[in-house]
């Protein structure tokens, strides 16, 4: 057991040394392998066998040469196992099979949580950092119907839609995928951190950037292909004409895969770019059902009682008016709803009334928005629905 644990340290380290290389992203790790067959001869070849190779050249090779062998392996290593963080190579066979499908698949990845078979059903839920109402609660309602419906929903950890996305999946005691543009030795950004450790516990926290690697503007285009790459379709809740959840959907493109929209308001700019993939031929997306159609023979496979449960969820939210004696509420979602009135009420508010952690208030008002019950107004308000025995 020991023995197998150290040769398994020991294939991580030499994939590892290569992917911290300089000038070797995942294209030049992807040629490097194809010229010289594995991991080791490539770690062995010399600066002119290095410059051989297609695409390499004289002055990518000497700086691969000069930089290989200084690369603290064990350091990045032991960082991994200090922060619960596993390190799977291409070669692995929990490497995720839609991602290893795609052109530039990462070589190494950094996995903080749990990869499952469920993760094989994957939507990525994208869209805009300044998201407006519309669009969180659409994140938000879409996310929350795809987990249950046992879809892994993916998303990026950022502002805006992509945190929605995230947390309607919790709250449907779903899985999520988030793929950070930046090592897992932090998170980015820094607000978000409750929520990481929320998708690490239900899902997993993905990265190819070494675990101390800083957020760049940069890192975040190379993140969206493998946001695309975990899934099986990519829908863009809103962005504008130049967002950059219009990179994912052109990767997603790119890696034949579906690509989806939300519509929104004609005249509001955020909407600008959804409208424009729509115009391109992405399926335009109002409900469940019409995720379950595009995705042709992929939605036939989910169990039929799960996509039945979705659809009797979707036909939960859609009323105006509900039932509060119809709707059951778990102890926290009971403890938060208790706290808010019909005017409105600060999440501030609500957390040092209810006595919940606040990731725990957060969950539960996006649970709560999700069955009807809890309407989101700016400013980080809320204010109860008007339902059925008021």
């Amino acid at each position: 057991m020991i023995e197998n644990e150290q040769n398994n340290r020991e294939h991580i380290a030499g994939w590892l040394r290569l992917h911290l290389t300089d000038q070797v992203g995942a294209i030049t790790f992807a040629r490097l392998l194809k010229h010289f067959g594995g991991v080791e001869q490539a770690l062995e070849a010399s600066a002119g066998h290095l410059a051989s190779v297609p695409g390499i050249g004289v002055k990518t090779a000497r700086r691969i040469t000069e930089s290989r062998d200084n690369v603290d392996v064990e350091e990045e290593l032991d960082l991994a196992d200090e922060l619960g963080v596993r390190i799977i190579t291409l070669d692995c066979p929990d490497y995720p099979p839609l991602l290893k499908q795609i052109h530039d698949p990462p070589a190494v990845l950094y996995v903080k949580g749990d990869l499952t078979r469920e993760d094989e059903l994957a939507v990525a839920v994208v869209g805009s950092r300044n998201c407006s109402h519309y669009g969180h609660e659409q994140a938000s309602r879409l996310s929350h119907l795809l987990a249950a419906a046992g879809f892994t929903v993916v998303s990026g950890l950022a502002r805006g839609v992509d945190s929605a996305a995230h947390r309607g999946a919790i709250a449907a005691a779903g899985r999520t995928i988030a793929v950070q543009g930046r090592g897992l030795a932090g998170v980015f950004p820094p607000e978000n951190t409750d929520l990481a450790q929320r998708i690490a516990e239900n899902g997993a926290l993905i990265s190819e950037l070494p675990l101390q690697y800083e957020p760049l503007s940069g890192t975040f285009p190379a993140r969206n292909r493998i946001i695309s790459g975990l899934s099986l379709a990519t829908i863009v809740v809103e962005a504008r004409k130049r967002s950059g959840a219009l990179i994912t959907a052109h990767s997603a493109m790119e890696q034949n895969r579906e690509v989806m929209a939300v519509p929104g308001r004609v005249d509001a700019p955020g909407s600008a770019g959804t409208h424009k993939l729509i115009k391109d031929g992405a399926v335009l997306v109002e409900n469940i059902q019409d995720i379950l159609e595009a995705l042709g023979q992929v939605g036939k496979i989910l169990k039929s009682d799960a996509a039945e449960a979705a659809i009797k969820a979707q036909r939960a939210v859609e009323p105006a008016l509900f039932n509060i004696e119809q709707i059951r509420l778990t102890e926290t979602e009971s403890a938060v709803f208790d706290c808010l009135d019909l005017d409105p009420s600060h999440t501030e508010h609500v957390i040092s009334q209810s006595q919940v952690a606040p990731s725990g208030v957060y969950a539960s008002l996006t649970s709560l928005q999700l069955k009807g019950l809890v309407k989101q107004l700016p400013g980080g308000f809320y204010q109860k629905n008007r339902v059925g025995n008021d």
